[in-house]
């Protein structure tokens, strides 16, 4: 038996050729390992930065061996910043504005994919187009508009303006986010069955059981995806409260943080810890949320 036999005999007797895998899946997979280390090298260092003390970090720089590690930057951050107070600020305008955004998305949503109007693209153009803007071009007009609209004082803390009240983070917050909403659930729901919707009308089902009834528990993933992303967009949010609110004490926690930092020196080992508290309700929306904010992305991407 020749040399060249040799292979073609151990395949006939059942053994199979060692794979080789192609180099595009090692390129990927190194690709996604570098990634995920730049990814996560900031939020280690200030990890490392907000455990070391600032006396230490002075004297020997943030970029040397630690001699000594505590979490005393991290109690003295919740406690000189009252972070506990700017921290409801926060929930005051992020749930809310959650909530109103995801409920008039997915109405406008149906609207103009379960409804025949011959307008539905232009509007979904002109709600989509909203996003476009850069915050900072429309924020001179905004602020003189938000100065002139004036609410009752129990809707605005007692200012009696729009401006430098919770509500009107709210109102930009929903405003801006409302578009880009509209159109993730508008593409979703043209995935959903037409002949269900023809059923339910049969049967006698109004638009709004349509909606609320059939639509709303189909979009369920969807929606827990698009809840996870506005939690963390609204919660981060630093432009609007810094220039839309006046009073320090109404701000959310991230605008917050410059409280922590003096006019001459400024203790990074404190900002660093303080930063770090105010990721973690994010991180836990997600954790909560991690199933759905999955299956949202995947029947997203194998529908239509």
């Amino acid at each position: 038996m020749t040399t060249a036999a040799l292979p073609r005999a151990a395949a006939d007797r059942g053994g199979r050729p060692a794979k080789r895998r192609p180099w595009g899946q090692i390129s990927a997979q190194l690709f996604l390992i570098v990634a995920s280390i730049l990814w996560l090298l900031p939020i280690a260092f200030a990890l490392y930065v907000a455990l070391r003390p600032y006396s230490e970090t002075t004297k020997y720089g943030y970029v040397s061996l630690p001699h000594s590690l505590t979490l005393k930057n991290f109690s003295d951050a919740w406690t000189q910043s009252d972070m506990l107070h700017f921290f409801l600020n926060s929930v005051y305008i992020t749930v809310p504005a959650v909530i109103v955004v995801l409920f008039l998305a997915s109405a406008l949503a149906f609207v103009l994919t379960r409804i025949n109007i011959k307008l539905n693209v232009a509007l979904l153009i002109l709600f989509t187009a909203g996003n476009l803007l850069p915050q900072q071009v429309i924020i001179t007009p905004l602020y003189r508009l938000y100065l002139q609209i004036h609410l009752p004082g129990f809707l605005t803390g007692g200012t009696g303006l729009l401006y430098n009240s919770i509500l009107g983070l709210i109102v930009i917050n929903v405003s801006f986010q409302l578009g880009f909403c509209a159109f993730v659930l508008s593409n979703y729901m043209r995935t959903l069955p037409g002949e269900m919707y023809e059923a339910a009308v049969v049967d006698g089902a109004g638009v709004w059981t349509r909606y609320w009834r059939i639509t709303l528990p189909l979009c369920r993933p969807a929606l827990a995806a698009l809840a996870t992303l506005l939690t963390t967009w609204i919660y981060n949010d630093f432009f609007w409260a810094i220039t839309l609110m006046s009073s320090g004490d109404k701000r959310p926690v991230t605008s917050a943080l410059a409280n922590l930092q003096g006019q001459f020196v400024s203790n990074q080992n404190l900002i660093a810890a303080a930063a770090l508290i105010a990721a973690v309700p994010t991180l836990v929306v997600y954790l909560l949320l991690q199933k759905q904010f999955i299956a949202g992305l995947a029947l997203g991407s194998s529908k239509g």
